[in-house]
């Protein structure tokens, strides 16, 4: 029987070895071919999800979901597509949108959640008005941008070259279609109410909108000293553009992160964020965050998490640029990165500060006596843990991927000869 199981396993990664597309068998040999109807291109983008680890258990809710799979808005001055809990369910807590104006004019308008914004590309110029009258213009470029508290009215213009970039709000089910926007407010506003208002005939109104502008065709910008508007009340005390990309990172023995919160950002009350890149081979370290929940935006590289809850129950996903990403909070999980060129992507959190403890810090502070007790590790492992923080680690010799005692996606492996690993599983396979 034991020798029939063996060519039954091997027999199938025979077949694996001339298959043209993946398929859902794993290097121990568990899984069969898949000849039904089928995504081919879905199954290459995410093949932990079609092979997943031998050491996921039960069923975790979907945390991924692409910008490329959501609803395209196309206007005349550019583009806007969103995920918020509409298409990600589990996200209850922020909403992502990416928008591009190329070049073109996010109209006047403001919204109930607070506004916080990355530039992918090109560049943006943000205008906005406080409560006081005072006013704030500046012009952010890739890796910098801004935060607007809620129902502070704003504008986003691209410059000549156009832009793209994220907007981060902290509601998980808000959606463009809730903001204020000042052509809607005007095209349903009585024309003697407006008359009134500003003191003026009737006529002045002739040519408004009819119906919401949302993003316009690009106008002449000039210089930023151009189009300042001179405030009797001043400049906003505290800036609304944020340079993440110039903050000092935090270094790993495999790559960086930069940490963005009310801590170095005072305009930061609701959003943190942290911008990650894991060098090929590394791993963002095993940790949870105890704050919040974490949102993720991808923006180069292939990233491979797993995210574990209690009970117990542990899911592999495939990432890539352009995917939305989702970890609830007190989940432990990690990020690999499984591409040749650096990993890069956004961690943000509906909280005023970034926080996450290191599992490596967890146990390395903790006696060694009681780590013993649970995990029957030896005191030469222990007294090696690293106490100091290593937020992305890659250690020679111990990187992704290895498979010497957990079955993987044969997809990471060049030899994949059926072989017993664990002469315990013998009895499983004399049954």
């Amino acid at each position: 029987m034991n020798r029939q199981f063996h060519e039954r396993m091997q027999e199938k990664l025979d077949q694996l070895k001339v298959a043209t597309t993946p398929e859902p068998i794993r290097s121990d040999g568990a899984g069969a071919l898949d000849l039904g109807p089928r995504n081919v291109e879905r199954d290459r983008q995410n093949p932990d999800m079609l092979v997943p680890p031998a050491t996921d258990f039960g069923l975790l809710p979907n945390l991924k979901f692409s910008m490329s799979d959501s609803h395209m808005i196309i206007k005349a001055g550019g583009w806007s597509r969103e995920v918020t809990q509409r298409e990600l369910p589990i996200d209850d807590t922020l909403a992502i949108v990416d928008m591009c104006l190329a070049p073109g004019v996010r109209e006047m308008h403001t919204h109930l959640q607070s506004e916080w914004a990355f530039v992918l590309q090109g560049t943006a110029r943000v205008t906005a008005v406080d409560e006081m009258g005072r006013n704030f213009i500046a012009d952010c470029k890739p890796g910098e941008g801004w935060i607007f508290p809620k129902n502070i009215p704003h504008s986003i213009q691209g410059l000549e070259e156009g832009t793209e970039f994220l907007l981060i709000f902290d509601k998980g089910s808000y959606s463009e279609d809730n903001t204020f926007s000042i052509s809607e407010l005007f095209s349903h506003m009585p024309m003697d109410v407006l008359s009134a208002n500003f003191g003026c005939p009737e006529s002045e109104f002739a040519h408004i909108p009819d119906k919401e502008v949302y993003i316009t065709e690009p106008v002449p910008t000039g210089t930023i000293e151009e189009q300042t508007v001179p405030s009797p009340t001043g400049k906003v005390p505290n800036t609304y553009k944020h340079e993440m990309i110039h903050l000092e990172p935090l270094k790993g023995d495999g790559g960086t992160v930069r940490i963005l919160d009310h801590s170095n950002f005072p305009a930061c009350t609701t959003i943190a964020a942290a911008l990650v890149e894991i060098e090929p081979g590394a791993m963002r370290e095993i940790h949870w965050h105890s704050n919040n929940d974490e949102l993720q935006y991808y923006i180069q590289g292939k990233g491979r998490m797993t995210v574990f809850k209690p009970g117990p129950k542990a899911r592999t996903f495939n990432y890539q640029a352009g995917d939305v990403g989702y970890v609830p909070v007190g989940s432990f999980h990690y990020i690999q990165n499984i591409g040749d060129e650096p990993l890069i992507f956004l961690e943000v959190f509906n909280s005023k500060h970034f926080s996450d403890i290191s599992l490596a810090q967890w146990i390395a502070m903790t006696p060694n006596e009681v780590v013993k007790t649970c995990l029957n590790l030896s005191d030469e492992f222990l007294n090696n843990v690293g106490k100091r923080s290593n937020p992305v680690v890659k250690y020679p010799g111990f990187e992704f991927p290895s498979a010497d005692s957990t079955p993987q996606n044969v997809q990471y492996f060049k030899n994949f000869d059926y072989k017993v690993k664990d002469p315990t599983c013998r009895a499983e396979e004399d049954h």
